[in-house]
Protein backbone atom coordinates (compact mmCIF):
# COMPACT_ATOMS: atom_id res chain seq x y z
CA UNK A 1 0.00 0.00 0.00
CA UNK A 2 1.57 3.24 -1.22
CA UNK A 3 0.17 6.51 1.06
CA UNK A 4 2.55 8.86 -1.47
CA UNK A 5 -0.63 9.69 -3.32
CA UNK A 6 -3.65 8.42 -1.90
CA UNK A 7 -6.64 8.38 -4.05
CA UNK A 8 -9.36 8.63 -1.45
CA UNK A 9 -10.53 10.55 1.67
CA UNK A 10 -7.14 9.89 3.89
CA UNK A 11 -5.46 11.53 6.93
CA UNK A 12 -2.47 11.05 8.62
CA UNK A 13 -1.05 11.66 12.30
CA UNK A 14 2.59 11.54 13.44
CA UNK A 15 3.20 10.11 17.44
CA UNK A 16 6.64 8.71 19.01
CA UNK A 17 6.59 5.64 20.55
CA UNK A 18 5.93 5.81 24.76
CA UNK A 19 6.93 3.66 27.00
CA UNK A 20 3.69 2.38 27.61
CA UNK A 21 3.37 1.59 23.75
CA UNK A 22 5.83 -1.01 24.41
CA UNK A 23 6.44 -4.44 25.90
CA UNK A 24 9.11 -5.86 27.92
CA UNK A 25 11.78 -5.77 24.86
CA UNK A 26 11.10 -1.99 23.96
CA UNK A 27 9.75 -2.55 20.44
CA UNK A 28 5.66 -1.82 20.15
CA UNK A 29 3.26 -3.60 21.71
CA UNK A 30 0.54 -4.88 19.42
CA UNK A 31 -2.22 -2.78 20.78
CA UNK A 32 -0.35 0.59 20.04
CA UNK A 33 -0.32 0.00 16.79
CA UNK A 34 -4.61 -0.27 17.26
CA UNK A 35 -4.28 2.88 19.18
CA UNK A 36 -2.66 4.65 16.17
CA UNK A 37 -4.57 3.60 12.97
CA UNK A 38 -7.90 4.93 15.20
CA UNK A 39 -6.46 8.49 16.19
CA UNK A 40 -5.88 8.63 12.10
CA UNK A 41 -9.37 7.72 12.03
CA UNK A 42 -10.38 10.18 14.32
CA UNK A 43 -8.48 12.70 12.35
CA UNK A 44 -10.18 11.77 8.86
CA UNK A 45 -13.56 11.66 10.24
CA UNK A 46 -13.07 14.84 12.01
CA UNK A 47 -12.04 16.05 8.55
CA UNK A 48 -14.33 15.21 7.17
CA UNK A 49 -16.30 17.46 9.15
CA UNK A 50 -18.50 13.97 9.95
CA UNK A 51 -18.88 14.20 14.24
CA UNK A 52 -21.79 11.83 14.18
CA UNK A 53 -19.71 8.70 12.48
CA UNK A 54 -17.73 7.33 15.57
CA UNK A 55 -21.09 6.73 17.73
CA UNK A 56 -22.68 5.05 14.96
CA UNK A 57 -19.71 2.75 13.35
CA UNK A 58 -18.75 -0.03 15.11
CA UNK A 59 -16.01 -2.68 13.74
CA UNK A 60 -16.86 -5.42 12.41
CA UNK A 61 -13.54 -6.58 11.16
CA UNK A 62 -9.77 -5.79 11.59
CA UNK A 63 -6.68 -7.52 9.54
CA UNK A 64 -3.26 -5.93 11.08
CA UNK A 65 0.34 -7.24 9.27
CA UNK A 66 2.76 -6.83 11.38
CA UNK A 67 6.31 -6.38 9.03
CA UNK A 68 8.66 -4.97 11.24
CA UNK A 69 9.35 -3.57 14.86
CA UNK A 70 9.13 0.33 16.25
CA UNK A 71 10.98 1.26 19.33
CA UNK A 72 10.92 3.33 22.22
CA UNK A 73 11.59 6.90 21.14
CA UNK A 74 10.98 6.44 17.33
CA UNK A 75 8.53 8.80 15.50
CA UNK A 76 5.85 6.96 14.13
CA UNK A 77 3.59 7.77 11.04
CA UNK A 78 -0.44 6.38 10.82
CA UNK A 79 -1.90 6.85 7.96
CA UNK A 80 -5.65 5.81 6.99
CA UNK A 81 -7.68 5.65 3.75
CA UNK A 82 -11.17 4.96 2.75
CA UNK A 83 -10.77 1.88 1.06
CA UNK A 84 -14.29 1.14 0.06
CA UNK A 85 -18.10 2.50 0.97
CA UNK A 86 -20.54 -0.03 0.46
CA UNK A 87 -24.12 0.51 1.77
CA UNK A 88 -23.57 -0.44 5.11
CA UNK A 89 -19.98 -1.11 5.70
CA UNK A 90 -17.09 0.76 5.09
CA UNK A 91 -13.42 -0.38 4.89
CA UNK A 92 -10.40 2.28 5.32
CA UNK A 93 -7.35 0.65 4.87
CA UNK A 94 -3.64 1.57 7.20
CA UNK A 95 -0.03 1.61 7.05
CA UNK A 96 2.00 2.75 10.22
CA UNK A 97 5.29 3.34 9.51
CA UNK A 98 8.08 3.85 11.68
CA UNK A 99 10.23 6.89 10.95
CA UNK A 100 14.68 6.03 10.68
CA UNK A 101 16.01 5.92 14.56
CA UNK A 102 19.11 4.33 15.76
CA UNK A 103 20.16 1.44 13.85
CA UNK A 104 16.52 1.38 12.28
CA UNK A 105 16.00 2.79 8.59
CA UNK A 106 12.07 2.69 9.56
CA UNK A 107 9.92 1.89 7.09
CA UNK A 108 6.14 0.07 6.80
CA UNK A 109 5.91 -1.81 10.51
CA UNK A 110 2.23 -2.73 10.26
CA UNK A 111 -0.77 -2.37 7.09
CA UNK A 112 -4.26 -3.75 7.39
CA UNK A 113 -7.73 -2.85 7.03
CA UNK A 114 -10.60 -1.70 9.38
CA UNK A 115 -14.14 -2.61 8.62
CA UNK A 116 -16.97 -0.64 10.26
CA UNK A 117 -20.39 -0.82 9.76
CA UNK A 118 -22.92 2.06 9.90
CA UNK A 119 -25.22 1.17 13.24
CA UNK A 120 -27.01 3.90 14.49
CA UNK A 121 -28.35 4.56 17.89
CA UNK A 122 -31.23 2.57 18.69
CA UNK A 123 -31.09 -0.16 15.84
CA UNK A 124 -29.74 -3.54 15.94
CA UNK A 125 -28.38 -3.88 12.46
CA UNK A 126 -26.47 -2.17 10.06
CA UNK A 127 -28.45 0.49 7.76
CA UNK A 128 -27.43 2.02 4.60
CA UNK A 129 -25.02 4.94 5.64
CA UNK A 130 -26.62 8.61 5.10
CA UNK A 131 -26.49 10.52 2.55
CA UNK A 132 -24.33 12.95 4.25
CA UNK A 133 -21.66 10.39 4.99
CA UNK A 134 -21.66 8.92 1.57
CA UNK A 135 -21.22 12.75 -0.02
CA UNK A 136 -18.22 13.72 2.76
CA UNK A 137 -16.67 10.04 1.65
CA UNK A 138 -16.46 11.35 -1.57
CA UNK A 139 -14.99 9.74 -4.92
CA UNK A 140 -14.09 6.58 -3.20
CA UNK A 141 -12.73 4.22 -5.74
CA UNK A 142 -13.25 0.73 -5.96
CA UNK A 143 -10.46 -0.52 -3.56
CA UNK A 144 -8.12 -1.95 -5.98
CA UNK A 145 -4.68 -0.67 -5.38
Amino acid sequence: MNYAAPRNPHASIERTVEWVDTDASGHQHNSAIVRWVEAAEAELFRSLELPDYFPSAPRVQQVINYTSKLWFGQRVTATVEIRELGRTSMTLAFEVRGHAHGASEGGVAAHGTVTTAHVPAGATAAQPWPAHIREAAGAVTDGAY
